[in-house]
Parts: structure tokens; C-alpha cells; sequence
């Protein structure tokens, strides 16, 4: 497996990329797959969830930028 996102994942929007996620995961968890299959969900999983990461984190970032407060409500948050 590798840590690099592919292209078609890459050029998602947040919601298709979750929305993806959350089907990839319904996969995984109610059909009888193969070991191949389920590897092959797996990890476009994983490099859905990092994208999605990735796209929060970029959100939270422009949020401070735009606002001051911002950077006191996340930093509440994740204390």
C-alpha cells in the first residue's frame, strides 16, 4: 500500500470523497467479498479518508485566515 492519493481521488470534492468513504465502508461491511476486493476497498479507503482529512484541515486553515476568532474556537475544541 501506498501513502500517495491517487488523481481521481485527489480532484473530489469533500462530499463526493465522503460520500465514497461511506459507501466504500458499507462494502466492506455487508457484501461477501473477495480478500483482493476488500484489500482493493481498503485502501481506496484509507487514501479517501486522507483526502478528506487533508480537505478539512485546508477548510480550518482558510477559516482562520478569514476570521481571528476562528483560531479561539478550534483551539477550545481540540483542547
Amino acid at each position: 500500500m501506498t501513502n500517495k492519493v491517487p488523481e481521481d481521488i485527489k480532484s473530489m470534492d469533500f462530499e463526493s470523497a465522503f460520500k465514497a468513504l461511506q459507501e466504500n465502508v458499507t462494502a466492506l461491511e455487508g457484501e461477501d467479498l473477495s480478500l483482493e476486493e476488500s484489500l482493493a476497498l481498503y485502501e481506496q479507503g484509507q487514501a479517501l479518508a486522507k483526502h478528506c482529512a487533508a480537505l478539512l484541515d485546508q477548510a480550518e486553515l482558510k477559516l482562520q485566515e478569514l476570521s481571528p476568532q476562528a483560531s479561539e474556537i478550534f483551539e477550545t475544541e481540540n483542547s
